[in-house]
């Protein structure tokens, strides 16, 4: 049997986008100043990411100064760092959201609370696993 092409899947490349027309190590260097673009928008624009940016600049030196294992370091650091991409996965959920439209909607408030909630976990997530690994459990 024969693998389904992109086509049998009622996918064409050619018409998603306009802009996915670069390959190669041009793709990799466009993506990556998109990021770096993204990072910057993020850090300009959004109060919570910077509030966030300038903790991890706190906790992922304590992390590595820290007399813990090499395996609770990582965790710590780790734990901190999916703070920031929880919170930029929500502030993109946040503007495509008011890019739709800025009027007041169950679902529209819904998606930015449920954006929220994930960065709560994940800050929580933090509190574990610091409190795990500088209490010795990890």
């Amino acid at each position: 049997m024969q693998e389904p092409t992109s086509h049998d899947l009622g996918l064409d490349p050619d018409r998603e986008s306009p802009f996915k027309g670069k390959t190669g190590w041009r793709r990799v260097w466009n993506a990556f100043n998109y990021s770096l673009d993204g990072l910057k928008a993020a850090y300009l624009c959004e109060d919570a990411f910077r509030q966030e940016v300038w903790l991890a600049a706190i906790l992922i030196p304590a992390a590595l100064f820290m007399p813990v294992p090499w395996l609770g370091r990582c965790l710590m650091v780790a734990s901190v760092l999916l703070v920031l991409i929880v919170e930029l996965l929500n502030s993109a959920i946040e503007a495509v959201v008011d890019r739709v439209s800025l009027e007041n909607h169950r679902l529209a408030k819904r998606a930015k609370d449920i954006g929220s909630a994930a960065v709560l976990i994940s800050l929580l997530l933090v509190i574990v696993v610091w409190g795990g690994v500088l209490l010795g459990e990890a």
